[in-house]
C-alpha cells in the first residue's frame, strides 16, 4: 500500500481501535501477587480476540505458573521478511485513589490525552499493533508474529520459558518492542539503550524487642536511625551514587533542558537535581540507587519506644554494559560494611534484569527512522536512552541474534506510566500507528534491496 493509503487506512481504522483501547483499559489486568488474576485471564482472551479478528492464528499460552501470553501469526509472503511485534497486556497497581482524577480503569477524555491505567503502558502499544494490522487488512507485506505478554510489569518470571517453549513461532527478521517512548510531544525517538535494574531489601536489627525510648535512648541504638544512616551512605554529597564497582557510561548524545525535566517530573520549587553531569547522563547512563519503601511504625501509632528492626526495599538502576549479579554483590558489600554500631544487617535480593545496548544501525533502522519521520510529518526521530528498564530486551536479544531489534512506543513525557493519572496523548497515538504501518512496508522494501 502507498503512503497516502496507509494514512487513510489509519484514519478510517483509529475509531474502533480507540474504542477496542478502553475496552482493554477497562480490564483490571494487575500480575502482582494479591490481585485477582483473573481479570490478566480476561485480558489475554481479549487481546487473543483482537488479533484473531485481524486474521492471525492465535492463542493464549503460558509457561508453567506464569500468567498468560498471548501469540498470533501469519506468515510471510514468498521471499518476504517476518516482524515480530512486541507488548503487554499487563498494568501496574493503581496505587493511592485519592490521586486519580477519575476512576483508573474508567477511561476518560481530557484536552487530548486518554487517562486511565494501562492507556499508555501498554495497552496501547497493543492497539498500535492491532491498528496496523486492520489498515493492511489481508495485503500484509511481511509476515507477522504478535507476542503479548502478561506479567511484564511484575517481572517476566516466565517469559524466558515461554521464548524457548515458542522459539520457533516466534522466530523473525526485525523485532519490534513497543514498550518505550518518544523524545517530546511532536518528536518522535528510538530507544537504544535502557538501564538494568536490582531490586532488593535491607533490614538493620538492633534488639530482640522494643524497648521504652527514655529508659534506654542515648545508650541502645534504636533500628530506623541505624537504617536511615546506612542509607544516606548510598550516595555522596552531590547526591551521585557512592558504592564502589558500579559502572557508568556516556556521555549522552542529548541533553534535558533542566527546566523540562523540573516539569516533567513536578519537581517543588527550590528543590534541585542530584548527581552530577549531564542530566540525560545522569537519568540513563549512571547508576541510580533509590529507596522505595520502608517498614516502620506508622507516625500516628508509634509508641515512645525503640524499634528493634527496620526494612527498606532498595531500586538500584545500572548503567548499560554493567552486570546485575555484580551489581547486587557491590551493594550487599557495601551495606553490610557501612552499618553502625555493629547492628545486625541482613541484604536479600527480589528481583534483576540486565541492560542493553542496541546498535542502530542498518537498513532495518533506516527503515524505522523514515517511517517515524513520515508519519511525523518531516520531523527527524532523535535516538534516546531510556533510564528504566525493560530487561527482556536482553533477552530477545540473546535469543534471535541476528534480528534488528526496534524499541518504540506510544508514551510521551507527560504520560506518568506508573503513577496517577497514567494517560495517552491521542494525536501521537494516531502518529504511532501510522508509523508502525508504514514500517512493515519499509522493511518490506528493505529486504527487497
Amino acid at each position: 500500500m502507498s503512503e497516502p493509503e496507509l494514512r487513510a487506512a489509519i484514519t478510517r481504522e483509529l475509531p474502533g481501535v480507540r474504542a477496542d483501547l478502553e475496552r482493554l483499559v477497562r480490564i483490571p489486568g494487575i500480575a502482582f501477587d494479591g490481585f485477582d488474576h483473573s481479570h490478566v485471564e480476561r485480558s489475554a482472551h481479549a487481546v487473543a480476540e483482537l488479533l484473531g479478528g485481524c486474521g492471525l492464528d492465535t492463542r493464549v499460552v503460558r509457561a508453567g505458573d506464569g500468567l498468560p501470553a498471548v501469540i498470533g501469526s501469519r506468515p510471510a509472503p514468498p521471499g518476504a521478511p517476518t516482524v515480530l511485534l512486541y507488548a503487554h497486556h499487563d498494568v501496574q497497581p493503581v496505587g493511592d485513589l485519592a490521586l486519580w482524577e477519575s476512576e483508573p480503569f474508567e477511561p476518560v477524555e481530557r484536552d487530548g490525552r486518554l487517562y486511565g491505567r494501562g492507556a499508555a503502558d501498554d495497552k496501547a502499544g497493543v492497539m498500535a499493533h492491532v491498528a496496523a494490522l486492520r489498515a493492511y487488512g489481508d495485503d500484509l507485506p511481511v509476515g507477522v508474529v504478535i507476542f503479548v505478554e502478561g506479567e511484564e510489569e511484575f517481572g517476566s518470571a516466565s517469559l524466558e520459558q515461554l521464548l524457548a517453549e515458542h522459539r520457533d513461532t516466534l522466530a523473525a527478521d526485525v523485532i519490534v518492542i513497543a514498550d518505550s517512548g518518544n523524545w517530546d510531544i511532536g518528536v518522535p525517538a528510538l530507544t537504544t539503550s535502557l538501564r538494568g535494574i536490582v531490586n532488593m531489601f535491607v533490614e538493620v536489627r538492633t534488639a530482640n524487642h522494643a524497648i521504652h525510648s527514655g529508659m534506654f535512648g542515648g545508650a541502645v541504638p534504636d533500628s530506623l536511625t541505624v537504617l536511615a544512616k546506612l542509607l544516606a551512605t548510598l550516595h555522596d554529597d552531590a547526591g551521585d551514587v557512592a558504592v564502589g564497582g558500579l559502572t557508568s557510561a556516556g556521555p549522552a548524545p542529548v541533553d534535558y533542558p533542566e527546566d523540562r525535566l523540573r516539569a516533567e517530573a513536578g519537581l517543588l520549587d527550590g528543590v534541585s537535581f542530584t548527581g552530577t553531569g549531564q542530566l540525560t547522563e545522569r537519568i540513563w547512563l549512571k547508576p541510580a540507587i533509590s529507596v522505595l519503601g520502608i517498614d516502620a511504625p506508622r507516625t500516628g501509632e508509634a509508641p515512645n519506644a525503640l524499634v528493634p528492626s527496620a526494612k527498606a526495599k532498595l531500586s538500584v538502576r545500572l548503567a548499560p554494559g554493567d552486570d546485575p549479579k555484580t551489581a547486587y554483590a557491590a551493594v550487599k558489600a557495601h551495606l553490610e560494611k557501612h552499618v553502625s554500631w555493629g547492628a545486625h544487617v541482613d541484604v536479600t535480593f527480589e528481583h534483576d534484569g540486565s541492560p542493553c545496548v542496541i546498535d542502530a544501525t542498518g537498513p532495518m533502522f533506516d527503515a524505522a527512522r523514515a517511517a517515524f519521520r513520515t508519519a511525523w510529518d518531516g520531523v527527524d526521530p532523535v535516538d534516546i536512552g531510556v533510564g528504566g528498564s525493560i530487561p527482556f530486551i536482553a533477552t530477545f536479544q540473546e535469543m534471535f541474534p541476528g534480528a534488528a531489534i526496534l524499541v518504540t512506543g506510544v508514551e510521551d513525557p507527560h504520560a506518568q506510566a506508573h503513577g496517577p493519572n497514567e494517560s495517552l496523548h491521542l494525536g501521537e497515538f494516531a502518529r504511532a500507528c501510522l508509523a508502525e504501518a508504514l514500517l512493515l512496508t519499509y522493511v518490506a522494501d528493505a529486504a527487497k534491496n
